[in-house]
């Protein structure tokens, strides 16, 4: 009757109090294979704070040092309205440099033009003049 008179209220108290030893076992060996890497881990995320942290302060001494350096070479005369000046001049330099380049082209086209034209009309003669006997040496003679 010592078995019927159980203080367990419950099964899962029953069960609780004869799976604790074989949990605890298996808790201890999952413990054990995986503290390695997770001192390892916490090693490691300790070091990459630890050169975060340095990295950090270089940056700050760096901009720091850029900070200086701006100020020493700060220029005292004021830039800017002449800077403006230099990009309208050179937004007009490439708005002429676009229309010379365009003249230039259809220069080029009408002289091609004038060349067939008047290969076209010395054909044209050569064929039309029999009497002549050097067409081509009337044309250049003096």
């Amino acid at each position: 009757m010592a078995d019927t008179e159980s203080s367990c209220t419950s099964v899962d108290d029953r069960t609780e109090d004869l799976v604790s030893p074989t949990r605890d076992a298996l808790v201890d060996g999952i413990v054990g294979l995986l503290k390695p890497c997770l001192d390892q881990l916490d090693d490691r995320v300790r070091a990459t704070r630890v050169s975060q942290s340095e990295l950090h302060q270089q940056l700050e001494g760096l901009a720091a040092e850029l900070s200086r350096v701006q100020e020493q070479t700060r220029c005292p005369l004021q830039l800017d309205a002449y800077i403006k000046k230099l990009q309208n001049a050179k937004r007009r330099v490439v708005v002429v440099n676009n229309i010379l380049q365009n003249t230039q082209d259809r220069l080029n086209k009408l002289h091609s033009q004038v060349n067939k034209e008047n290969a076209r009309r010395r054909a044209l003669l050569e064929t039309t003049s029999p009497l002549s006997n050097t067409p081509s040496t009337s044309l250049h003679a003096p």
